[in-house]
C-alpha cells in the first residue's frame, strides 16, 4: 500500500482560533464546514477499509473459526496509523481545498 504523502499533523496542535475562522468570519460556522468535511473523510475512510476487509472476510459464520490473518492486519494497522479525519479536514480548511458556501446568505444575497 502506497501511503499518501500529506503535511497533515498526526497528533493535535493548538490553533488561533481567529485565524482558523477568518475565512468565514464566523467561528461556528468554521466548526460546522470542517466537521462536515470531517464525516466525508472519515465515510471515505471506512468505505475504503470495508472494500479491503471483504477481499479476507470468510464465507462461513462459524464464530469459532475466525482467524487473524496477517495481511489483515496489515492493512488495519495503515489505517490506524493516518491521521484522524478531522486533522485533515482541518488542514484542507487552511490550505483553502474546502469548498463551502451558506445557503441563506446566497439568498439574501440574490434578493
Amino acid at each position: 500500500m502506497a501511503k499518501k504523502k500529506t503535511s497533515t499533523p498526526l497528533s493535535t496542535i493548538t490553533r488561533d482560533v481567529t485565524a482558523l475562522s477568518a475565512p468565514v468570519g464566523n467561528i461556528y460556522e468554521t466548526v460546522v464546514i470542517i466537521s462536515k468535511r470531517a464525516n466525508q473523510i472519515s465515510s471515505e475512510m471506512k468505505h475504503d477499509l470495508d472494500k479491503k476487509l471483504q477481499d479476507f472476510s470468510a464465507v462461513t459464520d462459524n464464530l469459532e473459526e475466525i482467524h487473524e490473518n496477517r495481511e489483515q492486519i496489515e492493512v488495519s494497522r495503515y489505517y490506524e496509523k493516518l491521521p484522524k479525519a478531522t486533522l485533515r479536514a482541518i488542514k484542507e480548511f487552511e490550505d483553502g481545498k474546502v469548498y463551502y458556501r451558506n445557503p441563506l446568505q446566497s439568498k439574501i444575497a440574490a434578493e
